[in-house]
């Protein structure tokens, strides 16, 4: 790319204003980002804007497969979606074929980190590390063994081995475990780097916190696995800067507007355009999903969905979908359904991009406590993250009515059971449309909600909800040996590594 069109982008980070990703994008070939007037300053707004952007807009099927999300009814049946027979085009563009997929991504992130270490700018070197350990964590939960330690290296090694999962996860945990410690150098954070840093302007302790956070997510996903991460909680703990917390999500700065590609994206994805269009009528909010809350009397839904825009019965525009349903009647359409992006989530597409919230660090918190691996009463940690999740979503009156959610059989510490299967029941009805994968990992790893519906997609057959992804056509292609030798994969029967049920 020409440096005109990097001043221009480091023009745009320093204004901290919305981009389309394309031009955030400096990469003309993603596998050969060799430009040699890029700093690292460039590309941290690029990498935390795609990396925030993936999560929040590319796990629709993990949304519908977790039991969040149905089918609307403008649409017919989409296969392989709600049949389970996957193919190695289904979903592809989460490896690469995309200008956001997760390895353009990781390029991106990679090559921040060698000109940070070319620049002796350690701040882009740890943050790098931070935002790779969230990638590959992607990756891995999806995939299981992927390129790793020879991966990114572009034109030097185009056939890259396949690293196992777990070796992949416990080298991120050491990659993080050296990010916190950059960060608790006494660095110098220039103006530079607080404009580039579109997440926290150059604050070390809420990079730390992030660091901290994920290292736990990493040892939460793994817990039927590594059921007493002592070591690696202890790094954590002695770091001394805990985990993101109430009030406090990792959301980006980038300010976002209703004006031609300025809207935040997950609203321009899932709700309206700047004018005002609906964009998506496929995904509506489930059946299951709906009926979860109000039969609890979780009024959560009403932030964390939209009313149908035309509903059949006005008194009654809360409506929801199956997947792999029949074709609608006539005169039904997707605008009599419920929209999936609520306005608790985004009131309009000026609304923060989010990294990580702090929803989701209570939930991952609380059951780091039930497991005895963190100190703190279980009880309280569960409730505190039930209560973040009323006051993050806007709830009139948060704290009376969480009090009296939290009273309720649903969500009672004192007559549950299980402890954490309370917990992660929670948590599921906390993140639809805020982090729609997460549900899908707590569900493979623990094999909770118990009643997540199938597909009702009449070619289903005996198929179950699938354990992962299939490798994309073009590792057969072009990576042959290496695709190869990880085996027959089923994704009926290949686990990923950390789903031992």
């Amino acid at each position: 790319m020409k440096n005109k069109a990097i001043i221009m982008l480091f023009s745009a980070a320093l204004a901290v204003t919305g981009c389309k990703d394309s031009f955030f994008d400096i990469n003309t070939n993603p596998n050969n980002p060799t430009e040699p007037t890029v700093k690292a300053s460039y590309l941290l707004p690029m990498v935390l804007k795609q990396t925030a952007t993936r999560m929040g807009t590319q796990y629709s099927w993990a949304a519908s497969w977790s039991g969040y999300w149905g089918r609307g009814s403008d649409y017919g049946q989409s296969i392989p979606l709600e049949n389970y027979a996957l193919t190695p085009a289904f979903q592809q563009a989460q490896w690469a074929n995309s200008t956001t997929s997760w390895f353009d991504v990781l390029t991106d992130a990679d090559f921040m980190e060698k000109k940070g270490k070319e620049s002796n700018e350690l701040f882009y070197v740890a943050a790098a590390k931070v935002m790779k350990s969230i990638g590959f964590m992607y990756m891995v939960d999806m995939y299981n063994n992927v390129p790793y330690s020879e991966a990114l290296k572009g034109d030097a090694n185009v056939t890259p081995k396949y690293d196992k999962g777990e070796d992949i996860y416990k080298d991120l945990l050491v990659q993080l475990d050296s990010a916190r410690i950059i960060f608790k150098q006494a660095l110098t954070i220039t103006d530079e780097i607080k404009n580039a840093d579109v997440l926290f302007a150059g604050d070390l302790v809420k990079w730390r916190k992030l660091a901290n956070t994920q290292a736990l997510k990493l040892l939460i996903h793994e817990s039927e696995v590594n059921k007493n991460p002592t070591a690696e909680i202890a790094k954590i703990i002695t770091d001394g800067s805990g985990f993101i917390e109430a009030n406090n999500s990792a959301n980006l700065s980038i300010k976002f507007a209703m004006a031609q590609n300025q809207v935040n994206p997950v609203f321009s994805t899932y709700v309206q355009d700047e004018i005002g269009t609906y964009k998506d009528g496929f995904n509506r909010v489930s059946k299951y999903l709906l009926n979860r809350y109000m039969s609890n009397d979780d009024i959560r839904y009403k932030y964390l969905f939209r009313a149908a825009i035309a509903p059949q019965n006005p008194s009654q525009p809360w409506v929801g979908k199956e997947l792999g349903a029949p074709p609608a009647p006539k005169g039904i359409t997707s605008a009599m359904e419920s929209i999936v992006i609520g306005t608790g989530i985004l009131q309009d597409g000026t609304g923060p991009l989010w990294l990580m919230t702090s929803v989701e660090s209570l939930f991952l918190q609380a059951e780091a406590v039930q497991r005895g691996w963190i100190s703190g009463d279980a009880k309280s940690a569960y409730e505190k993250a039930v209560r973040e999740s009323f006051n993050w979503l806007k709830v009139t009156d948060a704290s009376v009515v969480a009090t009296t959610f939290l009273a309720s059989p649903s969500a009672s510490w004192a007559t549950a059971s299980n402890k954490l299967e309370l917990i992660i029941n929670q948590k599921y009805l906390s993140l639809p449309g805020i982090n729609n994968f997460e549900a899908y990992v707590d569900y493979r790893r623990l094999g909770y909600p118990k009643d997540v519906p199938l597909s009702i997609n009449s070619s289903v057959g005996n198929r179950k909800i699938p354990l992962r992804l299939l490798y994309p056509q073009n590792e057969y292609s072009y990576n042959n040996n290496n695709v190869k030798a990880q085996g027959e994969i089923d994704p009926q029967k290949s686990k990923i590594f950390w789903d031992v049920d």
